[in-house]
């Protein structure tokens, strides 16, 4: 084991002082703070200041002072001006975002308003006009004669109104989207723990593979055992890819935390945490025990085998299951997908972060079987590295993977 640390904190020291590792570990948060911040950036955007519509208004019957006396003019920011002008696009010539209309008689009669825009503006911007329309309608029915009470009841829009739920309905309905969050947000930081060592997993099978082709794997294993080298780099990636998320942490979560509307901190630190984190770290260990076993049977990255880049799709297995266990996390699709090794990690954390009371007969199953293959894999992986880390001139077949394996 003393040998096996040694390993670790040189992988770790290799790995640190590699700039495109510090890069990678800096740059992954801060492009996602910036994703995150440009739906912020459009939607402020929308509201930057523009020039408030000029509307001129020829009004002998006076229309406008009835708009003008219910405040509408005021919460529109309309520059509104009375002229006994005659409208006429000549008037706007010189004028920008300007909008003349008439409310002569004949016109209000006929519910057809003549209105002429600046250069600037086209038909489209004739629906800012509609907020004054239910006013120039009364005046129409005054002209008709109606009554008060009848222009009133005319004049109001029919409206369909949904039923309004009980205090009781609401409650729980605030509380179910509550209660939804304090299970999505541990499991989405176990998520993130798993995506993260895993990546750092995948550099394991770069690193032996490097090794191996630069053969320091023969100087090293001059001192130490195959096994104890193996066990050392996955100790000391799983300690790069912790590095790696608290770095993400320290920098997203406190843009987070003043971003939601909500106690993300309360929600975040919960005892599921645990469990979902040790499922994320057990997804670690099977993953790497897979990589650093295959990476050794490579004697060039760039000449890998279509095998060995298959092994690369074997985290990612549980996104083939996405749909089935959103639709129901508790189906058989979802139970197989739990107890199933490879895509065990992937598909609890998933199915967890939905479900409101977790099946902890289905979990500490899938744990079980989970831990026995990690044990397993460690040990085939074990076999498979002391043999093709030392092999040179060719990536080894499958078929010599698997004599690798049955030899004691």
């Amino acid at each position: 084991m003393k040998n096996s640390m040694k390993v670790a904190k040189w992988e770790i020291k290799r790995n640190l002082r590699n700039k495109s590792f510090i890069i990678s570990i800096l740059s992954t948060p801060l492009l996602f703070i910036l994703f995150f911040s440009i739906p912020m950036l459009f939607n402020s955007g929308g509201e930057t200041d523009q020039n408030s519509l000029t509307l001129y208004v020829e009004d002998p019957l006076e229309v406008w002072s009835t708009i003008d006396s219910t405040g509408l003019a005021d919460s529109l920011d309309w520059d509104v001006e009375l002229t006994t002008e005659t409208p006429s696009a000549a008037f706007l010539d010189d004028k920008e975002n300007s909008v003349m209309v008439s409310f002569q008689e004949e016109h209000i009669r006929s519910g057809q308003i003549p209105t002429y825009l600046s250069e600037d503006l086209s038909e489209t911007d004739l629906h800012q006009l509609q907020a004054i329309q239910p006013f120039v309608k009364q005046a129409q029915l005054e002209l008709f004669g109606f009554e008060n009470d009848e222009i009133e009841i005319a004049s109001m829009p029919v409206s369909f109104i949904a039923q309004a739920e009980s205090e009781t309905d609401q409650a729980e309905e605030a509380g179910g989207a509550f209660s939804f969050l304090e299970r999505l947000v541990p499991g989405i930081f176990a998520g993130v723990i798993l995506f993260s060592v895993v990546i750092t997993g995948m550099m394991i099978f770069t690193s032996a593979s490097q090794e191996k082709k630069e053969k320091v794997s023969e100087m090293i294993l001059s001192s130490i055992t195959p096994h104890e080298l193996m066990q050392g780099k996955i100790i000391g990636y799983f300690v790069l890819g912790v590095i790696q998320v608290a770095s993400w942490i320290a920098i997203i979560l406190p843009f987070l935390t003043w971003y939601v509307d909500f106690p993300l901190l309360s929600y975040l630190f919960v005892p599921e945490l645990l469990v979902l984190v040790l499922i994320a770290v057990a997804g670690y260990l099977l993953f790497a025990a897979i990589f650093v076993g295959i990476g050794a049977t490579v004697d060039e990255v760039s000449s890998t085998s279509n095998f060995q880049g298959i092994i690369f799709m074997i985290p990612w297995l549980p996104f083939i299951l996405l749909g089935p266990i959103l639709s129901d996390p508790e189906g058989l699709i979802a139970q197989i997908g739990s107890y199933f090794p490879l895509t065990a990690p992937g598909v609890l954390i998933i199915r967890l972060s939905m479900l409101e009371e977790w099946p902890w007969i289905e979990v500490i199953i899938s744990m079980l079987i989970l831990f026995v293959t990690i044990w397993l894999f460690i040990k085939l992986a074990g076999k498979v590295f002391k043999t093709g880390i030392l092999m040179y001139g060719k990536n080894a077949t499958p078929k010599e993977i698997l004599k690798w394996m049955r030899e004691s």
